[in-house]
């Protein structure tokens, strides 16, 4: 059946997984393109419906063996009309799905060795590279402040290249408690400021969080009176402060390097 009503119910619900409210309480987002979609399904990713349009341009961008793979779930047909409504891409592939987040506890895992905390960051692009970054070095597990921007935004889902399904993302009502509570975990936390004459090069990363902070204003005073060390980046030149996703990038390699070296 082709849906050629942007009054029916499926196609109302897809429009309203674009606001963050909807998203949480149904606790799904959708992903758009061949190549994210071939991602979900290698994750594991449980995938609630596929969305296919009628008429778009990119029909090469759906190989066979991914068409053979999407068959095995629900899929629904659209008009170009309708699918140009739904997606967020200029040029779409007319492929996305709706999944499901991995985010099944809220619970921090303290066993890791290395934690990313993020603090009100703001720019969805910021935030998909930093996940990006944060899979290439095997975390598993972020936490970010409830005032940061969503990860399951659709422009964050694209910009992580698949990262978001291998990454526990877990929300904090309140990062100072979460901080103290970590501490309790034998865990030392470690921010980002312009406040010290310490380097990111002379602390040791062993069983550490690090907060990286809004793109303007930093760390948040209350979050910088519960952290165990301030740090930053050195820099010869006259720039003060670089983009948050490549400031998180140079710390979290400082402490692979660690690691690496021992």
């Amino acid at each position: 059946m082709l849906i050629t009503s942007k009054d029916n119910d499926t196609i109302k619900f897809l429009k309203k997984l674009k606001d963050k409210k909807y998203r949480d309480q149904e606790n799904a987002y959708i992903i758009e393109g061949a190549k994210l979609i071939k991602e979900a399904i290698q994750e594991n990713i449980k995938i609630k419906m596929v969305i296919l349009c009628d008429g778009c341009s990119a029909e090469n961008a759906i190989d066979s063996d991914l068409k053979y793979e999407i068959a095995k779930y629900e899929c629904i047909c659209v008009s170009e009309k309708i699918f140009l409504g739904l997606t967020n891409v200029v040029n779409p592939q007319g492929i996305l799905a709706v999944v499901e987040k991995n985010n099944n506890t809220n619970e921090i895992d303290y066993n890791d060795n290395l934690f990313l905390i993020l603090d009100d960051l703001q720019d969805p692009g910021n935030m998909g590279t930093i996940l990006r970054t944060a899979d290439s070095i095997n975390l598993k597990q972020i936490i970010v402040s409830k005032g940061s921007a969503d990860v399951y935004n659709p422009k964050v889902v694209r910009s992580t290249m698949g990262a978001i399904f291998r990454i526990k993302v877990i929300e904090s009502d309140d990062l100072s408690k979460t901080i103290k509570e970590m501490k309790k975990h034998k865990i030392k936390v470690a921010a980002t400021s312009l406040q010290t004459d310490k380097s990111i090069y002379d602390i040791n990363y062993e069983k550490t969080a690090i907060v990286i902070g809004n793109e303007a204003n930093g760390v948040s005073d209350k979050v910088l009176e519960t952290v165990d060390e301030k740090i930053k980046i050195p820099m010869a030149g006259k720039t003060e402060s670089l983009n948050a996703s490549v400031a998180t990038a140079i710390v979290l390699y400082e402490a692979v390097r660690q690691k690496m070296t021992k």
